[in-house]
């Protein structure tokens, strides 16, 4: 039986390299005041800025492409889809390649709010879109677009409270969900909300504050324990097996992973043993590690267990491009999250780990070949292209190929958090 959480088959030798970097498209959360993910920024690589351009056919074949619209509503779990446009994009209908309903278009903050702007924007609006003002400072002529607009969004590392404070004054009068930009800290996050806030942009939610002389819990270092056998050449099924049937809550999302459409069993799976026996050895390890690092995320964002699945799969996908070990290289892009989830810092937690050396190293930040894929896919997650640009030439790889890796990996990560819940 096929199982749809195996690793897809990689070509031995790679597709013919891309015909624009266009096809690059990274995705950035915007979370609400509960921590959930209230929609995603899409990154489209056009030069050197992270915006949807929709000049000529080449952004259009891009925004149609398998990477882009086949995953549009993928990307973003079908949520809100952010995304930049240029002044043609918006005023010559060029946006209308994307899905009104899903999209949100952010009028960029060096455009000038022309009435052939304006005009455009109505329509568009009335067509389905919704509208945001990025990087907004108050300027008279911007009140016919304040008027149409859903969302102001305001960097926070350009202006100064004092700034924000007149600024959300001037915007009480005007119905707009305000978005704090470039939060990274949990202090930046705290005075955001401090401020009226409600929906936040940046990595502030992976940073959490780190307990200081905090310890693994016991709990968890049980669960460490379970990865370090899932490591093994060959599985103890007996032995692993008690010890997943420990823990009530592990057995429970196990079983109901590997009765997920994730491994499309035509049987209902009710014991850890079945689940060993029926999916596989590779199967099964995958699905607990999964199921571990739902618990191990207990209490935080599902957003930084996302990005983990993401990370994962990504490195675990691509490892056979740059010769690698797929097994390592998905513990690598899993763990690289685990102080966000334990907060407890990875010099803590390294040691811990049932991982060789050199991954170890990884982890804690040392450049080297095993670094490699994390540090593309961490690159790629802030649309710094130049940097996957990079990391790909030193490496040799395609970019085409490993960009799409990262769509697979959102595929399949989205299918994973969905099980796992």
């Amino acid at each position: 039986m096929a199982n749809q959480g195996a690793v897809a088959s990689i070509p031995a030798a790679a597709p013919p390299e891309q015909e624009s970097p266009l096809r690059y498209v990274a995705r950035q959360p915007i979370l609400d005041l509960r921590g959930k993910v209230h929609g995603y920024e899409l990154l489209f690589r056009a030069g050197p800025e992270t915006v949807f351009r929709g000049d000529g056919d080449a952004a259009t074949r891009t925004m149609l492409d398998n990477t882009v619209i086949f995953g549009f509503e993928l990307l973003t779990g079908g949520l809100p889809a952010f995304v930049n446009c240029t002044y043609e994009a918006l005023t010559k209908q060029l946006v209308d390649v994307l899905p009104a309903g899903m999209t949100v278009l952010e009028v960029l903050e060096n455009l000038e709010p022309t009435p052939e702007l304006v005009d455009a924007c109505k329509k568009l609006k009335a067509s389905g879109f919704r509208l945001a003002l990025d990087d907004f400072t108050f300027r008279p002529e911007f009140v016919p677009l304040l008027e149409l607009t859903d969302y102001v969004k305001i960097d926070y590392t350009l202006t100064n409270r004092e700034e924000r404070k007149v600024l959300l004054n001037q915007l009480k009068r005007y119905t707009v969900a305000l978005v704090a930009e470039k939060i990274e800290t949990q202090e930046e996050y705290q005075q955001a909300c401090s401020e009226g806030f409600t929906l936040f942009q940046g990595y502030f939610f992976c940073r959490p504050v780190l307990l200081q002389n905090r310890k693994v819990p016991a709990n968890r270092l049980f669960h460490l324990e379970i990865i370090h056998l899932l490591q093994s050449p060959t599985l103890n099924f007996r032995q692993l097996s008690n010890l997943v049937k420990r823990d009530a809550a592990l057995t429970y999302r196990l079983l109901r992973l590997v009765n997920s459409p994730m491994c499309a069993m035509r049987q209902e799976v009710k014991s850890i043993e079945m689940a060993l026996t029926v999916v596989g050895e590779d199967a099964f390890r995958r699905i607990a590690t999964l199921a571990i690092a739902s618990e191990l995320n207990a209490g935080q964002p599902a957003e930084i267990l996302r990005m983990a699945f993401v990370r994962a799969r990504f490195c675990e996908m691509a490892a056979s491009l740059c010769s690698l070990i797929a097994t390592e290289q998905y513990l690598l892009g899993l763990f690289s999250l685990l102080p966000a989830m334990l907060r407890i810092r990875m010099e803590e937690l390294a040691p811990m780990l049932p991982l060789r050396e050199e991954i170890s190293s990884a982890l804690l930040g040392k450049d080297s070949p095993e670094r490699s894929l994390l540090h593309w896919v961490e690159s790629y997650e802030r649309g710094e292209w130049a940097k996957c640009d990079e990391i790909s030439a030193a490496n040799k790889l395609n970019q085409g190929w490993v960009a799409e890796c990262y769509i697979e990996a959102v595929a399949w990560a989205e299918e994973a958090l969905k099980s796992a819940e």
